[in-house]
C-alpha cells in the first residue's frame, strides 16, 4: 500500500481549524478529527468544535461520535480512523488527519493497543478504591507498584491514572515495563507514507490566540453549556469533566472559584496544555515541515 496520509498537527488554539479546511478545499481532501474530544457530541463550546457550515463545507470524520456518558478508547478511534481513511481514499480524495491529541496522533506511527485484558475484578477493585479515596487513592497505590517510578504518566489525569493502575494490577507489571513492550508494537497505519506539518506561532502570539477564544468561548455560553452537560452526565465521564474549559468552568459551578477567575483559570491551563502538546510533538511525531504562522489572530 502507497496511499498517503496527511497530518496536520500542532498545539492548541495555533489555528489548525481554519488552516486545515482550506488545504482540503484546495486539494480535494476529506478531513479526519485527531482530537479526543470532538468525539463527544455536545461538547461544543468548548472545545471550539468546528462549525455546522465548516463541517458543510468540507467531510469530516470522527466528531459527534458517541453520546457524552459512552465511553470512547484509543482502540475505538484506531477502527474509526481505519475505516475513515479507507472511505476517504475509495472515493479518490486525500486524507487530512488534523488535531494534537497524543494518544490518537500517536497510532499513526505505533501501536496503541497491545491486547491485555482486564479482569471484572481488578475494574471493581480500583473502582472501590477511587471511590473512597478519589485520585490522590489511585496514585498511592499506582506509586507503591511501581517503586522505580511513573515515568512521564500524567498523575492529575484521572483516566489514565485509572487506566494504568487496572494495568499494573492486571499484568503485574510496572508502568514503564508495560510501555517498554508495548512499544516493540507495530502501528495499525504502518503500511501508510505519512506527511506531517506541525503549526507553530510565537509565544506570545498564541498566548493572544488563546486568550482571544477564551473569551469568545464565554461569550458564546460556555458556562450554561456546562451547565447542561451536568444534567446529562458529563460528571461520569472523566475525560470529559476533566478537559480544560470543562473542568474550571464545573468547579466554577460547584462554588469552588469565583466566577472572576474562571476566564483566567481556562486561559491559564490552556497555555500550559498547549506547551505539553509542543513538546510531546516535537519528541513522538517524525515532523516534515514545521509552519510559523505570524500574529495572534
Amino acid at each position: 500500500m502507497n496511499e498517503i496520509i496527511y497530518i496536520l498537527t500542532g498545539p492548541t488554539g495555533v489555528g489548525k481549524t481554519e488552516i486545515a479546511v482550506n488545504w482540503a478545499e484546495s486539494n480535494g481532501a476529506e478531513i479526519l478529527s485527531c482530537d479526543s474530544l470532538l468525539v463527544y457530541s455536545g461538547m461544543d463550546v468548548g472545545t471550539a468544535k468546528p462549525s455546522t457550515e465548516t463541517m458543510r463545507r468540507i467531510p469530516h470524520h470522527g466528531i459527534n461520535v458517541v453520546d457524552l456518558t459512552s465511553g470512547y478508547s484509543v482502540g475505538d478511534y484506531v477502527k474509526l480512523a481505519e475505516n475513515s481513511i479507507r472511505e476517504i481514499q475509495e472515493k479518490g480524495e486525500k486524507a487530512l488527519v488534523v488535531g494534537g491529541s497524543s494518544f490518537y496522533l500517536r497510532c499513526f506511527f505505533g501501536p496503541v493497543v497491545d491486547g491485555l485484558k482486564i479482569p471484572e475484578a481488578v475494574t471493581e477493585e480500583v473502582e472501590r478504591l477511587n471511590t473512597k479515596k478519589g485520585l490522590d487513592g489511585l496514585v498511592l497505590e499506582l506509586t507503591r507498584l511501581n517503586p522505580l517510578g511513573l515515568g512521564d504518566l500524567d498523575t492529575r489525569n484521572p483516566r489514565r491514572v485509572t487506566n494504568a493502575l487496572k494495568r499494573c494490577l492486571a499484568s503485574g507489571k510496572t508502568v514503564n515495563a508495560l510501555k517498554e513492550s508495548f512499544l516493540e508494537g507495530r502501528s495499525p497505519f504502518a503500511d501508510f507514507r505519512k506527511q506531517v506539518c506541525c503549526l507553530m506561532r510565537r509565544p506570545e502570539d498564541l498566548r493572544s490566540r488563546i486568550e482571544d477564544r477564551t473569551r469568545v468561548m464565554m461569550e458564546a455560553g460556555l458556562v450554561e453549556e456546562v451547565n447542561r452537560l451536568i444534567s446529562k452526565g458529563i460528571k461520569s465521564n472523566p475525560t470529559a469533566a476533566s478537559a480544560i474549559g470543562y473542568r474550571e468552568t464545573i468547579a466554577y459551578l460547584n462554588g469552588d472559584i469565583s466566577f472572576g477567575k474562571l476566564e483566567k483559570e481556562i486561559v491559564q491551563n490552556t497555555i500550559a496544555l498547549a506547551k505539553k502538546q509542543l513538546k510531546w510533538i516535537r519528541r513522538q511525531i517524525p515532523i516534515d515541515r514545521e509552519v510559523h504562522l505570524a500574529g495572534g489572530k
